[in-house]
């Protein structure tokens, strides 16, 4: 069967999001203060970014699998496309693309222990030692940090949030495994836009100067506050967390997020890039998108599976 409706309250909250999306583009070709190419182009990409995870979420779990693993292989692909690479390196990035499909794997087939070790510990032996064979010595620290690295980040970081939907529904029977991906999802893009707004309304004071200076305290804490009131407010409709742990988990987004964003900023600031990409207008690439899910989904993820999913995986 091609699709696998999730608990209405998924539902509803996805119509919510649809409709504000429907309602905030109209307003910036209507309002002229509102008329603003950037915030066009940014809205068009929202508008396409929420679909895709909209069908993530009501589609077959195997398509929804197929498609958090298209996005890992694309954001691995963007990666490696900005870090410059040897000619010696080109043979072992067909094990470390391997590695996305395997990785993938012990997600379809739910092996919980596999999943969290494969990256870290197996690959991570594996690649210096192909690399090794390979006999080219220079730069070999820095071509293997990096490659692992990217690995971590774009298949360890976000396989989580494919995980996230394959856990039991039974660990949360107010909206199963749907409603925890689409909580995470919002909480971590719905952060980003607070502190955009928060910083570009008050923002004076820079908490990362050298790095993003764009991004201030005013931004910092009004995005905390925003997105841990929201945390709390819809954690009922969503997750079976009572209001302590989504506070937690609001802190544990809101700061997170803010953490991965600069570490992707620092990421291209080293490169001298502006943007990891262009396949999204308005948003840049892959990376610019993903860029505070690659911290936020293994947190969350970990933490909710210590609290209501302790015993049900193996």
């Amino acid at each position: 069967m091609m699709w696998n409706l999730p608990a209405d309250n998924v539902l509803w909250c996805l119509g919510a999001i649809g409709s504000l999306l429907v309602i905030a583009t109209l307003s910036v070709y209507v309002v002229p203060a509102f008329k603003q190419i950037e915030l066009q182009q940014r809205l068009t990409s929202w508008c396409w970014i929420v679909a895709l995870f909209a069908i993530t979420l009501i589609a077959n779990r195997s398509i929804a699998l197929c498609l958090y693993w298209f996005l890992s292989f694309l954001a691995f692909k963007e990666y490696i496309s900005l870090i410059p690479t040897r000619l010696s390196d080109r043979r072992v990035l067909f094990w470390a693309y391997l590695a996305i499909v395997i990785q993938y794997y012990w997600i379809s087939i739910h092996w919980y222990v596999m999943f969290l070790i494969f990256v870290p510990v197996y690959t991570f032996l594996f690649l210096p030692m192909r690399m090794v064979i390979a006999g080219e010595t220079q730069g070999f620290l820095k071509a293997i940090g990096t490659l692992h690295w990217g690995l971590m980040l774009t298949v360890f970081s976000l396989g989580h949030l494919a995980y996230l939907l394959m856990l039991p529904d039974r660990g949360n029977p107010i909206a199963g495994s749907a409603g925890l991906v689409l909580y995470l999802v919002f909480l971590t893009e719905i952060n980003d836009i607070a502190q955009y707004i928060w910083g570009k309304s008050l923002g004076r004071h820079p908490v990362t100067p050298t790095v993003s200076p764009n991004k201030t305290w005013e931004g910092l804490i009004g995005g905390i506050l925003t997105t841990t009131s929201l945390a709390i407010a819809i954690a009922p409709w969503l997750t079976p967390f009572d209001w302590i742990h989504a506070l937690g988990v609001g802190l544990i987004i809101s700061c997170a997020g803010f953490i991965g964003d600069v570490t992707i900023s620092a990421l291209k600031r080293d490169l001298g890039v502006k943007d990891s990409g262009n396949i999204i207008p308005g948003h840049g690439g892959i990376l610019d998108r993903i860029d505070s899910l690659t911290y936020t989904a293994p947190l969350f993820f970990h933490f909710t599976v210590y609290f209501y999913f302790r015993g049900m995986l193996v």
